[in-house]
């Protein structure tokens, strides 16, 4: 089993930074990538950023030009910068990780999920 365990969200102001972090532990082979969502009640589970083992960084729409993703893959840990918060972005991020368990017989590749961390832009 692996443990995903976020940090760093809270509230801020709008035009405010905030720096998510999410670190993962137990059973893990190989990471492939991590990444945030967010969720507002009655709503989808939207993509904010991806971070890949290669480097590769995906961001959704509404984080291009205010956010940044990184994975520090010796730490198991993705960050998430997020800079010229609106409200709008208000949300429960969840961190999530592409992780290759060992198993008996080899690796199996399974999508994990923490239990997210409440962001909150207000005046």
């Amino acid at each position: 089993q692996v443990k995903l365990v976020e940090s760093g969200g809270g509230f801020v102001q709008p035009g405010g930074s905030l720096r998510l972090s999410c670190t993962a532990s137990g059973n893990i082979h190989t990471i492939h990538d991590m990444a945030w969502y967010r969720q507002n009640p009655g709503n989808q589970r939207e993509l904010v950023a991806v971070a890949s083992r290669g480097g590769t960084t995906t961001f959704g729409d509404s984080a291009k030009g205010r956010f940044t993703i990184s994975l520090d893959i010796a730490k198991n840990t993705v960050y998430l910068e997020m800079n010229n918060l609106k409200p709008e972005d208000s949300a429960v991020y969840y961190c999530s990780a592409r992780v290759s368990e060992p198993t008996m017989i080899g690796t199996l590749e399974r999508d994990f999920w923490g239990q997210g961390t409440q962001v909150t832009v207000s005046s």
